[in-house]
């Protein structure tokens, strides 16, 4: 697969989407995704169970002032109840949402992340992202919802990976020898690593190399989800976060955030397939760079 398209000014060196799809493309690897890629995911929904892949959340009151407690933990999804008790006849509430919180399982969209002063495909992050809210590469792409081949990768089948290791392309080859699997252009790419999302300033994470992100744009993988992504803190200081600041800004990778892959794993050990269908359902809220999903994978 070609890395470099004319009529882009992005860094060569640098596995690149820009100008592949033309000037104003939203949607990034989703173009990867064809009737061909999800008739196939589709063949593999043939018992109908179902897995989630979202964290739960607990939301936690949104209050304030001297009587709010001062050990109340945070969490993704703040909550005010507004109608509540006898004689409402309904109940009803308000709900304050941190997008890209790592207790929350969440889809990046495309402008949520900055290279060089711009996001994919090239467009100046002001005219991009405004404090009115996201004008190009925004969650409005997601609109129609994401349905493919998803493929999980068990890099944690024998136990989590080593603190502070970084994910390379032999390591995805190595699962997918192991699991008699193939990822193929299209293809969402789940992977497991073993470790929570939230960072441990005791424990370096594990998480992707550059080499890894290569592999993914080499294989045509449409979408990322993972319980590990970019590694914290940083592993390759040459690139940090290659994730975030090259499968996104440069590929125009979407990225699912603090997947929960644990249930996932353990039913396709157990069923022994490692392919299913991925569907994803975003809700049609347009302007934000980032949502909230409950990704199921369909067995």
């Amino acid at each position: 697969m070609d890395t470099r398209h004319t009529g882009t000014d992005a860094p060569e060196d640098l596995p690149s989407n820009w100008g592949r799809w033309g000037a104003d493309d939203e949607r990034g690897t989703l173009n990867l995704i064809t009737g061909e890629a999800r008739a196939r995911g589709a063949a593999e929904a043939r018992t109908g169970r179902t897995v989630s892949l979202a964290l739960p959340i607990r939301p936690a009151p949104l209050i304030s002032g001297p009587f709010a407690p001062a050990t109340q933990d945070a969490s993704p999804v703040q909550q005010m109840m507004v109608y509540v008790g006898s004689p409402a006849p309904a109940t009803a509430d308000v709900m304050l949402v941190t997008n890209h919180h790592p207790r929350s399982t969440h889809l990046d969209a495309l402008g949520h992340s900055i290279r060089d002063g711009r996001v994919y495909p090239g467009r100046p992050v002001d005219e991009a992202v405004t404090p009115a809210g996201a004008r190009h590469g925004s969650t409005a792409a997601y609109a129609a919802g994401i349905a493919t081949r998803g493929i999980l990768l068990d890099l944690a089948a024998d136990g989590p990976l080593p603190s502070g290791h970084a994910v390379t392309s032999r390591d995805f080859e190595a699962a997918e020898e192991r699991q008699g699997v193939r990822l193929e252009s299209g293809d969402a790419l789940v992977v497991r690593c073993g470790w929570p999302m939230t960072p441990d300033p005791d424990r370096p994470m594990p998480g992707m190399s550059l080499d890894a992100v290569r592999w993914m744009h080499r294989r045509g993988v449409s979408l990322y989800a993972g319980d590990i992504g970019d590694p914290h803190p940083d592993l390759d200081p040459a690139c940090p976060l290659p994730l975030h600041r090259v499968a996104l800004p440069m590929m125009g990778l979407p990225l699912i955030d603090a997947a929960e892959v644990n249930e996932l794993a353990a039913v396709c050990a157990e069923l022994g397939r490692y392919a299913f269908l991925l569907t994803v359902a975003p809700p049609r809220i347009h302007g934000l760079t980032g949502v909230p999903v409950n990704p199921l994978a369909v067995f």
